[in-house]
């Protein structure tokens, strides 16, 4: 199998699964001498491991066909996926996203048919900390889902081959549901991380007006989802905000990217499910104003590089 984004997230899954035998190839950039050198370390709270030998490539070509591709880039990147998948496709390959939020699965299936799409939504808290060195301090299971139906025998084969990697899998006969799910956390904490100037978790929740904030920003987003036909579990809204003190002092991803100035995803997280609640004929005024917030956060932030302040 190839992992295609071996960051935080996709160096971990991949990990996971070479640690336990699987044939795990790693496409990499900026990571690729350093992790080819010393292979990657694994810090977790489910206990630390190490890899010497990783199978590292630079490029795609070097990986060949595969039976299973594991898409874990930024969605920010999805652009670069026309030139980096063909290589490593055959007519019966499987491509699994791991990517956030909503419209990845509709765009690989312009680049490969779509009854062999699959995504996976992970609720999982990682980082990287330096070159080849990954931290896991909460959570790490994945849901499975296929693009174009119920889930189907494969669909369940990948989630077992998971399971015994010690990634705890779940199979959903719907998809959008658990994209659902997982935006409702996202969508608020990662966005008010953002507007906050790069504040942590705990904090948003020990400020009355961004804890409301929180907890309105996901009522919305579970109306939304049920107004798409992805009805979400009762009190949700309450286990995604109980669960989240034990993460910590934890730095969402979307806030380390707009902090450290990479891009922010933020059509995935907060664009599309707008507009698609919009569709929907959903309220979304509250996460309209937190889209265009974050809009103009990542724009002042580039005008501000752009003039070197």
């Amino acid at each position: 199998m190839a992992i295609v984004g071996s960051g935080a997230l996709g160096s971990y899954y991949g990990a996971r699964l070479a640690q336990h035998g699987q044939d795990v190839r790693f496409l990499m950039r900026s990571d690729l001498e350093h992790v080819r050198e010393h292979g990657l370390d694994v810090r977790s709270h489910a206990g630390d491991f190490q890899l010497p030998q990783v199978q590292a490539f630079g490029g795609t070509e070097e990986i060949g066909p595969c039976d299973l591709v594991i898409i874990s880039l930024k969605t920010t990147a999805n652009a670069a996926l026309a030139r980096l998948l063909p290589p490593l496709l055959h007519p019966g390959t499987v491509v699994l996203t791991l990517q956030n939020g909503l419209g990845n699965e509709e765009f690989l299936s312009t680049l490969h048919p779509a009854r062999q799409v699959l995504g996976g939504v992970c609720f999982v808290c990682i980082n990287r900390l330096s070159p080849g060195v990954i931290s896991h301090t909460a959570e790490g299971d994945i849901a499975l889902g296929e693009f174009s139906g119920p889930a189907l025998p494969r669909t369940r084969a990948i989630g077992a081959m998971l399971e015994a990697a010690g990634i705890p899998c779940r199979v959903s006969d719907s998809l959008a549901a658990v994209r659902w799910r997982k935006l409702v956390w996202n969508i608020p904490f990662n966005g008010l991380a953002i507007t906050g100037g790069g504040i942590t978790t705990d904090l948003i929740l020990q400020d009355p007006a961004l804890a409301k904030a929180v907890r309105g920003l996901m009522e919305e987003a579970i109306g939304a989802a049920a107004a798409l036909g992805h009805p979400l579990p009762d009190g949700w809204a309450d286990i995604q905000i109980n669960r989240t003190p034990a993460m910590g002092a934890y730095r969402p991803s979307s806030m380390i990217d707009f902090v450290e100035g990479r891009e922010v995803e933020v059509e995935a997280i907060w664009g599309e499910p707008c507009r698609r609640a919009q569709s929907a004929g959903a309220p979304s005024g509250r996460m309209e104003m937190l889209y265009w917030m974050i809009q103009s956060a990542v724009a002042r932030r580039q005008a501000g590089a752009a003039s070197g302040g």
